[in-house]
């Protein structure tokens, strides 16, 4: 893609993540966003139909700047390991401002839906790879910590990161080990 195309469509979802932190979705206007983005109406509408097209949009290249942030330059790992995690976190925290934005405004769920999602589907691949007898459906289980991983993640952003990205891979790899017995 043309370096300009690109920097433009970057400006106008920074932009766009700004006007997010300041106010709902539904108030955000496209002329808001050309204004903010300084660039005119037909530049936003060259790169997006509309603003529920940019938020799509900026929610697909979030979570892939996320995912491939984790990733090796070998290519895509092939089991969840410590160091995927805390590059994950580490991630999180050099860009906690919009992330914070995406995973907490109440207009847009569109973002956290879509990070349980993924984390759902590469649990999803790690629980059935490893073949583990629990007694616990697999869906169940994968359901369940996608969810719990992607609560996790947006308290330690929203409590502006109390630990470490290591700390906070510690935290999770003991209560995964401890196999507590609640009932």
């Amino acid at each position: 893609m043309d370096r300009r195309i690109e920097r433009s469509r970057q400006m106008i979802m920074q932009a766009f993540i700004g006007l997010l932190e300041e106010q709902d979705f539904e108030k955000i206007t496209i002329q808001g966003i050309a204004d903010r983005a300084n660039v005119n109406r037909g530049t936003v509408y060259l790169h997006f139909t509309d603003k529920y097209d940019l938020l799509e949009q900026s929610v697909e290249t979030y979570l892939m700047m996320l995912v491939d942030s984790c990733l090796q330059e070998e290519g895509a790992a092939t089991e969840l390991s410590r160091e995927l995690l805390i590059r994950a976190f580490t991630y999180l925290k050099e860009h906690a401002s919009i992330y914070r934005v995406l995973m907490t405004n109440k207009g847009i769920p569109t973002f956290r839906h879509r990070m349980t999602q993924f984390i759902q589907g590469n649990i999803t691949v790690v629980v059935n790879y490893m073949n583990l007898e629990t007694g616990i459906h697999r869906d169940v289980m994968a359901q369940f910590l996608s969810i719990s991983v992607t609560g996790l993640i947006e308290w330690w952003i929203v409590e502006s990161m109390p630990y470490t990205p290591e700390e906070m891979v510690e935290q999770m790899t003991k209560i995964l080990e401890a196999r507590l017995q609640l009932w």
